[in-house]
């Protein structure tokens, strides 16, 4: 075994839990009922545009769908969770303007 595979094995593991990760902010949004103010927006989006670019690199300059394929379950977590924290925090809002009406 080579330092290179030793290498992409690391990543492929490390990378892999990281989408099962997502997993426990993805339960604990859908739970909130503060509309979601402790998700960051910039910072969960910077982390999709990251794998988005790191999914296109991987199949562009590496043809590597594996890597790929990787990258984009990442990018699909943060989407996700943005998507939760949208529809929590536009609820959350039409709940208090309802109760100040």
């Amino acid at each position: 075994m080579t330092i290179e595979d030793i290498t992409l094995a690391a990543f492929t593991l490390c990378s892999s839990l990281r989408v099962v990760a997502y997993v426990p902010q993805i339960a604990r949004a859908v739970r909130d009922r503060s509309g979601a103010e402790a998700i960051s927006f910039g910072t969960w989006s910077m982390f999709l545009i990251s794998h988005a670019s790191a999914t296109a690199y991987a199949l562009v300059n590496k043809a590597d769908w594996t890597m790929a394929s990787v990258f984009l379950g990442n990018a699909f977590g943060c989407a996700v969770i943005l998507l939760i924290a949208a529809y929590k925090r536009s609820r959350h809002r039409r709940r208090r303007i309802e109760e100040t009406a």
